[in-house]
């Protein structure tokens, strides 16, 4: 009889070799001591695990472990054309998935030169849905970091607001959360018929929702004295880092790509951008943070209300608008390098492309996840902390698993 093949050999050394420690507890001081915060832990977000060296109640160093949520997204983007990627990208942040299809959308589109043809009511389609998804993917950062922090109300209240986001791209796209909705050239579908009405409606409702929600946590003196002056992340330690987003303008510096690199339709929309000041404590810590995307929230609802309002008027829809009249067959651009970028919720969410003008699959397609540089700045902001307030900064840093490891 023939032998059967192997396919899998039990070794107890396995997780041992595959998931070491930086730290050999056998080298260590008598009062340190290693910990595992993760894969388990509620504020990692149930894939990341951080190994902490404390000494008693405080922080002497933190190493992040990733790899425990491996998307294999590029190892699939080298095996798939480019329209068939989007849903891919979906799974990155998959809390933004509007903002991760708008952004390697419109790379595409630029790479092939037709990003400056694309209909305007698709450009602002594209924009009202995004901003929608913005809103969608704050309150999941701010309500999950009050969670991680002992609070359960503002939890329940913004993911009540939240399911009239995900009911409303539910409506536009057939799905709630991985959309595939923007596609290279234009969009699955045209918005249904009363969707500018509706969102116009949302924003009259989540207005003084919005002013609730800032006195419950922003202005809540519970809420301050655990977040001001903790974590304090400094302008300087940002850049080096290459921090972007909420992160990187909690600390100080209005830096968001929606105005320096003025994409879409954005300049010819009236917006501010956010930035932390340290009203409550020092420039730069988790209280600035968590209010830089809460004041945004604010400013995606003024995106929101003059897109609905444009598509009403200026740019309302007819029955000869086609939103795939653009979207080509076959995308076989030339062979060249080229990177393209645009302002996700947490940051600058990049890709690089390689071609070889022969093929409609690229060769290289690499992601620059936000996610993944803002969780490498902290080791730095985490040293000499209390414990507890490990968590606090690790909410504050606002990462999506699936986006750092792709």
């Amino acid at each position: 009889m023939e032998k059967r093949q192997v396919q899998y050999q039990f070794d107890e050394q396995h997780l041992k070799n595959s998931s070491k420690n930086f730290y050999d507890p056998s080298k260590l001081r008598t009062e340190e001591m290693v910990l595992n915060l993760g894969p388990h832990h509620p504020a990692t977000h149930g894939v990341l695990r951080v190994e902490v060296l404390t000494d008693g109640e405080y922080v002497v160093d933190v190493t992040p472990h990733l790899g425990y949520l491996h998307r294999c997204f590029e190892k699939h983007a080298e095996n798939l054309n480019f329209q068939q990627i989007i849903p891919y990208v979906d799974r990155m942040d998959y809390v933004a998935s509007m903002n991760s299809e708008h952004a390697f959308a419109m790379g595409v589109e630029k790479m092939m030169g037709i990003d400056h043809k694309i209909p305007k009511r698709v450009e602002y389609i594209r924009v009202l849905v995004a901003e929608l998804n913005r809103i969608a993917s704050h309150f999941i950062a701010v309500g999950t970091y009050v969670l991680d922090i002992g609070a359960t109300t503002p939890f329940l209240w913004v993911m009540r607001d939240r399911e009239h986001i995900l009911r409303m791209l539910e409506w536009a796209s057939g799905a709630r959360m991985l959309y595939n909705y923007i596609w290279v050239g234009g969009l699955y579908y045209d918005v249904p018929v009363g969707f500018e009405e509706r969102c116009l409606e949302f924003v009259n409702y989540l207005k003084p929702k919005l002013q609730e929600f800032r006195e419950m946590i922003i202005d809540n003196k519970i809420f301050v004295e655990r977040t001001a002056n903790v974590g304090v992340l400094p302008l300087s330690t940002a850049i080096d880092y290459a921090c972007t987003g909420p992160v990187l303008r909690g600390s100080g510096v209005a830096h968001d790509l929606r105005r320096v690199d003025a994409y879409s339709v954005y300049p010819e929309l009236d917006f501010d951008i956010p930035v932390g000041k340290g009203l409550m404590g020092s420039v730069g810590d988790c209280w600035d943070r968590t209010y830089v995307r809460v004041e945004e929230c604010w400013e995606s609802l003024k995106i929101i209300e003059q897109s609905a309002n444009i598509l009403l008027k200026e740019h309302k829809r007819d029955r000869t608008f086609d939103p795939q009249a653009l979207v080509p067959k076959k995308i076989r651009p030339k062979a060249m390098d080229f990177y393209a970028r645009a302002e996700g919720p947490k940051g600058e969410l990049g890709f690089f492309m390689r071609t070889n003008g022969k093929s409609d699959i690229p060769e290289r397609l690499k992601a620059r996840s936000c996610c993944f540089c803002n969780l490498s700045v902290l080791p730095e902001i985490s040293k000499g902390v209390l414990l507890s307030d490990l968590i606090a900064i690790m909410g504050s840093i606002d990462i999506i698993m699936g986006e750092v490891d792709r």
